[in-house]
């Protein structure tokens, strides 16, 4: 059929405008600076993926002055005309993309830097940040009023950085959503040493330093992130089920021991292996170091770090947010129930698989515990709020629910639940709704209302 000069007109009008559509949105525009969470709405980076953090670190405890080079491997999701990095209060002297110098701007805890060409969607880029300066932790009402993050002791500094706290010695994209891998290199003084995550590449000393080289080959939450520095005495092996393990202790507190650190740490990974799947890290361990005044431990990926001598139930607790939290990470802060609540509800299992208490007398413990106008009951467990997100309600409430849970579906759908959650999320993020609709699914059973009680009413539930 043969078109009129009228129509051809026209088509060709349709055409031009459908390219300058095209063309508008494929444009290269500056990446958000933040993902939208609305606990910390400008942390994490929009417009990029990150991939893999090569982190090269010098740290003097005498000066307290931490040097820095962050090589980030990223993804663009758009076409950048620039992009954003999180990095609180750190100087920073030199930024190159792709080998290139690249200009740069601060604004508050914003690094925006702009390239020198448009970095196209859908291929790798490299960002190189130098910097320094003096870290500061971070205090406030968020982790029970302590102190957390770049945090100094006696012989070094004790790094533990959940939940915003990786981008005051790190630039990167500071929210768990947005995990990549790493290589994580630090200089310290001779006859200090450095722990980090994953294994330890290699360790070696030169003129009055000692360098050691950690690889974490699974994808990692940046807040997991640790460059612990001291003086350690470490054990290496096994545990009975053949993974390997490092533990590393301030000697400080070798005579302060209440509890087998290596020993426990090593039963706990193996049985969790059994009850939540396999473990999903190359090494197993710990991190315990003479930093009292933090006041709270930190599940750092495959070695927990302990601010202080812990006893049993934190070290299980701890190994098992391994699975849950580390591995199955939240998409956002809101649904830390996830995190704390399943952890809590594996130190009920630990007391029931010694024999001490079952999980339902832990629960029962926990509940009756709290009188129906304690403030306890008024958090809503799935959505907490940024300053009281590590509330007890998240913990013990989280606890009750899972316990609810298994007395409604029962034993058989319970555990098979738990170990296909960290199967079909292994490495990834998952939210509330994603683990109800698999209860839903695993179960053959309706349970919003269980969920709604539970989490989503403020209020002592009623058994």
């Amino acid at each position: 059929m043969k078109l009129s000069r009228s129509a051809r007109l026209g088509a060709l009008a349709t055409a031009a405008a459908s390219f300058l559509v095209v063309a508008a949105s494929s444009a290269p525009t500056p990446g958000a600076p933040g993902i939208g969470d609305s606990y910390f709405p400008l942390l994490g980076n929009g417009g990029f993926d990150a991939r893999h953090y090569a982190l090269d670190v010098a740290y003097n405890p005498d000066t307290d002055r931490l040097d820095g080079r962050t090589t980030l491997t990223a993804r663009a999701t758009q076409n950048l005309s620039s992009f954003d990095l999180d990095l609180q209060k750190l100087q920073v002297t030199r930024v190159e993309v792709n080998g290139r110098r690249a200009d740069f701007t601060r604004d508050g805890d914003e690094l925006r830097i702009t390239p020198k060409g448009v970095l196209r969607k859908g291929r790798d880029f490299r960002v190189a940040v130098t910097y320094g300066g003096v870290p500061e932790a971070l205090n406030g009402p968020i982790v029970f009023g302590s102190d957390y993050g770049w945090m100094k002791t006696p012989d070094g500094v004790f790094v533990a950085c959940e939940p915003n706290a990786a981008s005051t010695w790190f630039p990167s994209s500071d929210h768990p959503a947005d995990k990549a891998t790493y290589d994580i290199r630090i200089k310290a003084p001779k006859g200090l040493t450095g722990v980090s995550n994953g294994r330890l590449v290699s360790t070696y000393d030169k003129g009055g330093s000692t360098y050691t080289h950690w690889r974490e080959s699974r994808p990692m939450a940046t807040y997991l992130a640790t460059a612990t520095i001291g003086k350690f005495d470490v054990k290496t092996g096994r545990t009975p089920s053949g993974t390997p393990i490092y533990v590393a202790i301030d000697p400080v507190l070798a005579n302060s021991n209440n509890v087998d650190v290596y020993a426990v740490t090593a039963a706990a990974t193996d049985y969790w292996s059994q009850v939540f799947g396999p473990y999903p890290f190359e090494e197993t361990g710990a991190i315990v170091d003479d930093m009292p005044e933090a006041g709270f431990s930190l599940e750092v990926q495959s070695k927990p770090a302990y601010s202080a001598v812990r006893n049993e139930t934190t070290i299980v607790h701890e190994l098992a947010h391994q699975w849950f939290g580390d591995s199955v990470s939240v998409e956002r802060w809101k649904d830390i129930w996830l995190n704390e609540g399943f952890a809590t509800y594996a130190q009920w299992l630990w007391a029931e698989h010694q024999g001490t208490r079952s999980a339902h007398d832990s629960f029962l413990a926990a509940y009756n515990a709290r009188p129906a106008d304690n403030p306890f009951w008024q958090i809503t467990v799935a959505d907490p709020q940024r300053d009281t997100m590590f509330a007890s309600a998240v913990y013990q409430r989280g606890a009750m629910t899972l316990q609810a849970l298994r007395e409604r579906i029962g034993d058989k759908a319970f555990f098979e639940l738990l170990p296909t959650w960290t199967r079909i999320h292994r490495y990834g993020n998952a939210n509330t709704a994603e683990f109800i609709r698999l209860a839903e699914r695993t179960s053959g059973q309706k349970l919003d209302d269980l969920f709604q009680k539970w989490l989503y009413t403020t209020g002592k539930p009623a058994l």
